[in-house]
Order: C-alpha cells, then structure tokens, then sequence
C-alpha cells in the first residue's frame, strides 16, 4: 500500500500542522455567513476569498488546509435549488480552490523555504452540519442508517475523486455515525480521518466514549489518523490519552478557542480567559498528538503561533 498523505511530514518534521476554522476567519474578514450554508455559500457567491483564506493558513504554517464544504452537501444545496450536477460542481470547487491557492504558495520559492509540499484534505462535516441546529453538537439525529450512509456516501463520491489528497470526515459526535463512516471506508480507495465532537475528555457527544468509536474505525485500512475536534481545549489532554491509548493511528487534534456558540443567537460567547496556544501544542505533542491545529475562533494567527512551538517542540529546543 502507498503510504498515508501524512506520512511525508511525520517522517520529515515529526508533525502535521493543519489550518484553523475557516468560517470564522471568514467572518472576522468581514464576510456574514448567518446561513444554513455558512461557509459553503462563498463557494457561490466569493469563490475568491476562499482561495484568499487558503494562502492565508498556508502562509501562517499550515501544512494542511481544508476545504470549505464543511456544510456542502447534496441535501444542503438542494435546498437553494440546485440540480445534483450542479451540486457536485460546488464541491469540486471546493477542492480546486484549495490547491489553487497550494499550487500558487509552493511556485514561490521564498514561502516555501524550509517547508514540505502541502496537502489538501476535502472537509465532509457531520450529519447535524447540514441540519445547521447544533446536532453536531448532540448527536442524536432520529434518522435512519440508510439516511445517513447516502449523506455521507453521494459526498464522498465527489470529493473522493475531487484531487484532495484525504476527505476529512469532522465533528462526528455519535458512534452510530463513526459506525456508517467506517462501512462506507471500508469499501473506498480514498485516504480519510475521522475526527469526533466532544462533551469531556471521555466521551462523544452522544455519550459513548472516545475508545469506543476509534474502535469501530480500526478495521479501515485507509485511515490516516483518528481524534477529535471543535471541542474545548481544556477536554484534549484527556481525549489524547484516550486515543492513544487504542491506536497506533497519528492522532489528531484540532480544538475551538474555547469560546461557545449560542445558536439561537448565532453569536459567540467569549472565554473567560485566553489560550497560551504555543504551551498548548506542545504539551499535546507531547502526549502523542502528531496531527494539531484549529477550529472555531482559531486563526491564521494562533496558527502561526502554534506552528512556531512546534518547530521548536520537534527540534528538542
């Protein structure tokens, strides 16, 4: 089998650094994203400020960036009208956009001075992303298996195919969900993570432990990495030991800042208190975390940070 699209860079430099939440750095960029869609609906109406905020993490360190079709999804486009030859067109501009922006950060040779090539992963948000209620955040979405499997599946088809170099399967807060992810695969050629929602550091949002959904995924032999994200990151120390401790998987990790959305209101409220991002990344490299970065609220900025400390983490300085 050829090696993991994150092999290069564990091998290389010890870790990957992914980007930070794209919807929000859209929105700290001026862009109103109130939208069932979020950011998905740039995609359609400023295709060119989602290539922008690729460079951006590209430029603060990232190693990886991630498309914007979080929230893109037959079902979500549909709703707009859409036909399903047009829907799959969005998403593969989703993916053109990505390494548009890698292929124009690698062809200057002072940006990439002491870099890897970057990789694109192809975002495929959970079920509850495209219910844009917050079930992300729960996990308990009422419907059948065979309702979530062709969600996942028709997307999958597309971004499969799309040029990315690993679909990012995110949020997953249920391990009934993690369960379909893993039949659907088990049956692909395509790279992916799976990366979980939340609630403490032990459990999925739907109350099942951590342990027990990186269970369900082992069988998958095309499996770059497992773990967790938009989860607060006081819960990650505790979900790296977790992982860990069922895997030889890198394990993955990319937090929100910490701060909570209402999403009644659709705002968010901030943490009592800020984030020593760099002293984050290393403590968790240093419990076994390979695969780091952000979500929610978490900027090209605090990636630089982070990247900055893990630079030094890998050197032993």
């Amino acid at each position: 089998m050829a090696p993991s699209p994150l092999e290069p860079f564990l091998t290389g430099q010890g870790y990957v650094m992914l980007d930070g939440g794209s919807a929000t750095t859209l929105e700290a960029h001026g862009h109103v994203l109130d939208d069932r869609l979020w950011s998905a609906r740039l995609l359609l109406e400023a295709p060119h400020a989602v290539g922008a905020l690729h460079r951006e993490f590209l430029d603060a360190g990232a190693d990886c960036v991630t498309t914007v079709s979080y929230q893109a999804s037959f079902e979500g486009f549909a709703r707009l009208g859409l036909a399903d030859a047009e829907i799959a067109d969005v998403l593969r501009l989703s993916v053109s956009l990505a390494l548009e922006a890698k292929r124009s950060f690698w062809s200057e040779p002072p940006t990439r001075a002491g870099r890897l090539e970057p990789i694109v992963a192809a975002s495929a948000g959970a079920y509850g992303a495209y219910l844009a209620d917050g079930s992300e955040y729960r996990g308990r979405y009422q419907v059948s298996r065979a309702t979530l499997r062709d969600f996942h599946e028709r997307r999958l088809d597309v971004l499969a195919t799309a040029g990315a170099d690993v679909v990012a399967f995110e949020t997953i807060p249920s391990l009934a969900e993690a369960d379909v992810i893993a039949d659907i695969l088990r049956a692909t050629d395509a790279w992916a993570w799976v990366s979980f929602s939340c609630g403490d550091g032990h459990r999925l949002r739907d109350g099942h432990t951590l342990a027990e959904a990186v269970r369900v995924l082992a069988p998958c032999e095309r499996l770059v990495g497992v773990g967790v994200n938009c989860t607060h990151p006081r819960y990650i120390d505790a979900l790296v030991g977790e992982a860990t401790a069922v895997t030889d998987l890198p394990v993955i990790v990319y937090p929100n800042s910490g701060e909570t959305y209402d999403v009644r209101r659709k705002t968010w409220r901030p943490s009592r208190r800020g984030r020593d991002w760099a002293a984050d990344a290393r403590r968790w490299a240093s419990l076994g975390a390979r695969v780091i970065g952000g979500c929610c609220r978490v900027g090209p900025a605090e990636i630089g940070i982070m990247r900055r400390a893990l630079d030094r983490w890998a050197s032993g300085a």
